[in-house]
């Protein structure tokens, strides 16, 4: 795990924020199956990507930032683009699936928890 400090590009007084980079948790979230596939829908299609949240719970995120690799869930192609393209964020894209709203934080944890303490339980939901 590596931390990286973001730079603050204004001139406001702010201390640097790290960023957590986790390169094996990223692979091992690339291995699982869609999250939308393990709600219960079939519609997957393609290669499964590690989907940084927009609104982690961290609040690590803005503009030209991606937020912590401990806050990822895994989703296929097609869900991935649906979600940027057609949603624009995770409220609004597990609202269309019938998924509770937190429900991708509360995910990106326990993955995460799984991967520090090898974990093996299931969904939030």
């Amino acid at each position: 795990m590596k931390t990286t400090k973001t730079k603050n590009k204004t001139n406001r007084k702010r201390p640097f924020k790290k960023r957590i980079e986790d390169k094996k948790h990223l692979a091992y979230v690339r291995t699982l199956p869609c999250f939308i596939q393990r709600a219960g829908y079939y519609s997957c299609q393609g290669n499964i990507e590690a989907h940084h949240l927009l609104k982690p719970e961290s609040g690590f995120r803005g503009f030209g930032l991606k937020s912590h690799d401990s806050e990822c869930i895994p989703l296929c192609r097609y869900h991935h683009a649906q979600l940027h393209t057609k949603f624009g964020n995770e409220h609004k894209f597990f609202q269309a699936y019938g998924i509770p709203k937190d429900a991708g934080i509360k995910y990106a944890k326990k993955l995460y928890e799984r991967t520090l303490n090898y974990d093996n339980s299931d969904l939030p939901f």
